[in-house]
């Protein structure tokens, strides 16, 4: 399933997404030492995704996680028309993780677009979600930035600034 899925990635995507692990552990926050192992794997994929993204040149988010690897903040930005829009980026990994994924916050935003719920949270239902149960639990926090806030970002800044509503976060 995951291979028909991948097929209708352009080429930059799918080659992006295959150099990101998938993760092995099946763990969420309340499964002790599991989730440390987890952890682990994130960091690890967050890691390989930022070096790859910096090393092609397509550095567009900075994210860490407090000491329980729960609740994580960074910036996240999209460059559009040569200007960089920039935004704070937030999400908490709920109890369920992997097998519901997190949502995704850019609390800034809230209310700037209908693609988004209250507090900012990214509406990626249609999109992400569907993949993501395909995909648990071996899909993991940089897979979610990379399927999920891409594209979203990719979508929506440019909508949002040819509407006139995102010109304070213009670096």
């Amino acid at each position: 399933r995951r291979a028909a899925a991948m097929e209708s990635w352009d080429s930059s995507t799918l080659s992006t997404v295959k150099k990101i692990p998938l993760l092995t552990h099946k763990a969420g926050p309340r499964d002790g030492d599991a989730w440390v192992a987890r952890l682990k794997e994130e960091y690890t994929a967050l890691i390989g995704y930022v070096q790859s993204n910096k090393a092609n040149d397509n550095d567009w988010f900075t994210v860490s996680s407090n000491k329980e690897g729960t609740k994580w903040s960074g910036k996240c930005w999209y460059v559009h028309e040569l200007v960089r829009y920039e935004f704070a980026l937030q999400f908490e990994v709920p109890v369920t993780y992997p097998a519901t994924p997190f949502e995704i916050e850019l609390p800034e935003l809230d209310g700037k677009t209908a693609k988004m719920y209250r507090g900012g949270k990214v509406c990626l239902t249609i999109h992400f979600k569907p993949l993501w149960a395909k995909n648990a639990p071996h899909f993991g926090i940089a897979h979610a930035l990379c399927l999920g806030l891409a594209p979203w970002l990719a979508a929506e800044v440019p909508a949002l600034v040819e509407r006139g509503v995102i010109e304070e976060f213009a670096k």
